[in-house]
């Protein structure tokens, strides 16, 4: 992912955001992807550009140790394995976590999510880090929920629907892409149900709204329902 100044225009009622950039797209690319190079639609977030935060480098750190301790490795080997991958992840960009870091804290949101996302691919345990990890990301969400692994606490997880399907409802025949979730083993399911949404939100800092998964993710867990195509 390649970070670009930017900036946003306004012309009477309307908004542009507007981005510089060093040189012309493939347009034979674009108009394959998006039938015309005269329109075409990207993807974009607004970096934080803060200086990266000490409380990331401590979960940095101790996520390095929970697959240290797991795969018998030094962590000095993962630290590189790591800050490798998003040098090629960014296409040769460098971070830091130390406290002279010029490295933003979207820098080290983006370095966190590569082992977060190792971690879960290669079924690691969380265990020093677990309550580190910011559980209102919404790409941790997404990763608890694709491998089925609880957010509050670790363990194998069921999918819980937040926005409630409704007394006698099939949930077969219910598209789920439209539908809020949140991964919780059958304690914290439990747990969800007697004292619900808002007092549950409050306890485990975690958002109301849960996040949406797409069809393709929703079949691969093996949640059952009627999608569109």
């Amino acid at each position: 992912m390649e970070r670009r100044p930017a900036r946003i225009i306004k012309n009477g009622n309307k908004l542009k955001l507007v981005m510089d950039i060093d040189q012309l797209p493939n347009l034979d690319h674009i108009e394959t992807v998006s039938g015309s190079t005269d329109k075409f639609y990207v993807d974009y977030e607004i970096a934080d550009i803060r200086k990266a935060r000490p409380k990331q480098r401590r979960l940095f750190f101790a996520l390095l140790n929970d697959i240290s301790e797991f795969y018998v490795v030094p962590q000095e080997f993962l630290k590189s394995l790591f800050y490798g991958q998003y040098a090629q992840y960014t296409g040769g960009k460098k971070i830091s976590l130390s406290n002279e870091t010029l490295s933003s804290v979207s820098d080290a949101n983006q370095l966190l999510d590569l082992v977060i996302d190792f971690m879960f691919s290669w079924h690691v345990p969380f265990k020093r880090g677990y309550e580190l990890l910011p559980k209102e990301e919404e790409y941790y969400l997404y990763q608890c929920c694709r491998h089925r692994v609880c957010t509050i606490c670790g363990k194998h997880a069921d999918i819980h629907h937040l926005d409630t399907i409704g007394m006698g409802g099939n949930r077969n025949e219910v598209d789920h892409t439209k539908r809020h979730v949140i991964a919780l083993c059958r304690e914290h399911h439990q747990e969800i149900e007697t004292i619900h949404n808002k007092a549950f939100s409050e306890k485990y800092h975690v958002p109301l709204k849960g996040v949406t998964l797409d069809a393709e993710t929703l079949k691969k867990i093996g949640v059952r329902g009627k999608y569109e195509e």
